[in-house]
């Protein structure tokens, strides 16, 4: 009997497994099956930017392929954008597209003989004689329902961190959860965060054709990848249009009228239309009863797991952006089957982050894997660097790409590639 906490990539394919291996599953959830991954991260945001793509690919492309536009505008005016998008139109395709993913991710679970629970589950107090642990499943009407587990699985991600002085309102000032909201453009939008999903976001929204200013505490724009890759990045979007403010703290955030108003922490104010907070992930394990039960949690709130996704209390495993180890669905779903493989003794392979393939969807996309840059500079790993810009490839060339590179490491020697990094479209 296995009770799974959560519906996302950590959870769902940790169903599949357990069912398909004889189990007598329950998936307790209270948002809908595919977790943030679906409903608000992953596939929200890749298909806004499948429409920002085809944008940046029109604009960046058609004058050196030689495609001509027909256009009424004046020439005064030529500035003005020939091609442009229906913000609306775009997002409730988004939202349409990301529940019906949900809906099939439910039929998938729930015909592998699944049970899914539509409620908040946490765990009771201590394992019992027999080895088994409780989970109460809260639904949303208050009710309450007692599941007797030999094995939990916590798999319940994490939520928008949010600046106590600039709380989200859902209009002006939105989390990356409340952007698909929006039914028009805004007009000059001010991203808080040069994280992955900071960027993203930047990038899609120059793209549809926002003018975009991107707020960044750190020296460049997503400080946890390859430097040579951020510098292309931070190049093309500064080349666009877009105000990169590196070394910028912002403090506050507030509405002023029809404006936000962002104050940083030199005393700067940004003015813009709206703000998006892009400033990091909490993980969803307050009120779980977790402690009480046994496991540990790092000071940030995350759950310690082992590489089979053991958590520090018996029977209970945890897998996905709760763990902290790799925000990445991929690595969230590998948690989750491990952690059924291990308890239902199945073989079982520990956890291996040198073989993830990681990828930042900004144009151009960066996919990186294995040892890092920085693994190599730091001494952690002999490697060779081998770098090769677009510039110089033939095929690039005649898709008037010129931003980007692959670049491979190598041990000295026997020429075995330990990981490697692509900046270029369709990088990942």
């Amino acid at each position: 009997r296995i009770v799974i906490i959560g519906g996302g990539p950590g959870g769902y394919e940790a169903a599949l497994v357990a069912a398909q291996l004889g189990a007598e599953v329950t998936v307790v959830d209270c948002d809908g099956l595919g977790g943030a991954s679906v409903l608000t991260d992953c596939v929200p945001s890749k298909t806004l930017i499948a429409t920002a793509e085809v944008m940046t690919t029109f604009d960046s492309s058609y004058e050196e392929l030689g495609i001509i536009v027909a256009d009424d505008t004046p020439h005064i005016e030529q500035a003005a954008r020939v091609v442009g998008v229906d913000l609306g139109k775009v997002n409730r395709r988004v939202k349409r597209l990301a529940l019906a993913q949900s809906h099939d991710i439910t039929a998938s679970v729930t015909r592998a003989g699944a049970r899914v629970m539509r409620g908040r589950g946490r765990l009771d107090g201590q394992q019992a004689m027999d080895g088994s642990r409780k989970v109460i499943v809260r639904a949303a009407d208050g009710t309450e329902e007692t599941l007797v587990a030999d094995a939990v699985l916590i798999a319940t991600g994490g939520h928008p961190r949010e600046i106590p002085d600039a709380r989200p309102d859902g209009e002006r000032i939105l989390n990356w959860t409340q952007v698909y909201d929006l039914d028009e453009l805004p007009e000059e939008l001010i991203v808080v965060g040069s994280g992955v999903t900071g960027a993203e976001f930047a990038g899609a929204y120059q793209a549809l054709g926002s003018r975009v200013t991107l707020v960044s505490s750190r020296d460049r724009v997503l400080p946890g990848e390859d430097p040579d890759a951020a510098a292309v990045l931070e190049d093309v979007f500064r080349r666009r249009g877009m105000n990169v403010m590196a070394r910028s703290r912002a403090e506050s955030a507030k509405r002023v009228g029809d404006r936000v108003e962002v104050t940083l922490s030199d005393g700067r104010v940004i003015l813009g239309t709206h703000c998006l907070m892009a400033v990091g992930a909490i993980p969803n394990t307050a009120g779980m009863g977790l402690e009480e039960a046994g496991v540990r949690l790092k000071d940030s709130g995350r759950i310690w797991t082992d590489k089979v996704s053991r958590t520090s209390a018996p029977g209970v495993y945890a897998a996905g952006d709760v763990t902290g180890i790799f925000a990445l669905a991929s690595v969230a779903a590998m948690q989750g089957r491990i952690a059924m493989y291990h308890f239902l003794g199945d073989a079982v392979t520990p956890l291996n982050l040198k073989t993830v393939s990681s990828n930042v969807f900004t144009d151009p996309e960066i996919a990186t894997v294995g040892y890092s840059q920085a693994d190599v500079d730091a001494g952690k790993i002999d490697a060779r660097v081998v770098k090769l810009p677009l510039l110089r490839n033939p095929r690039a060339k005649m898709q008037g790409i010129r931003d980007g590179f692959v670049k491979i490491f190598c041990r000295p020697g026997t020429g075995i590639v330990v990981g490697g990094v692509v900046v270029s479209p369709r990088a990942s």
